[in-house]
């Protein structure tokens, strides 16, 4: 058996692999993300949501898929299909909000899935655009 300063090099050494290995698996998981992604802060607003969560969205066909940024997992976190959402509410966040979401942000109060989701003005345009564009039928309400 090895002396105990050897086992505590080799057990300092084995928790420096995996931290660099959780680390390096953490800065592919943000960089795939980001490719083609807009940067959205969400918060669930029935009442078992742990408050607003950095992410990124992607647009699919007729879903927003929506990422946590701090995640294992692999798939989406949450995914609106835009045939089952309306705005509700849009507001300019409080002070308390604004530091955790992206700058600029507005937040859009969600029916369907009881959802805010707090984005730039760029991406603000691009998500109406997206629920505007949703198939004959299907309104989009401008809440003020």
């Amino acid at each position: 058996m090895g002396s105990p300063v050897v086992l505590l090099v080799v057990a300092f050494a084995l928790l420096l692999l995996a931290a660099l290995a959780v680390g390096l698996l953490a800065w592919r998981r943000v960089r795939e993300l980001r490719v083609g992604g807009i940067d959205v802060a969400l918060r669930a607003t029935d009442g078992k949501g742990r408050g607003w969560q950095l992410g990124v969205a992607h647009y699919r066909g007729e879903e927003f898929a929506w990422y946590r940024i701090l995640s294992l997992r692999s798939g989406p976190n949450w995914v609106i299909n835009r045939r089952t959402v309306d705005i509700a509410l849009r507001r300019e966040p409080s002070v308390a909000e604004a530091y955790a979401m992206p700058s600029g942000s507005t937040v859009l109060d969600l029916t369907g899935p009881d959802l805010e989701l707090a984005m730039n003005s760029d991406a603000l345009t691009g998500f109406l655009s997206w629920l505007e564009s949703a198939p004959p039928g299907h309104s989009v309400p401008w809440a003020s």
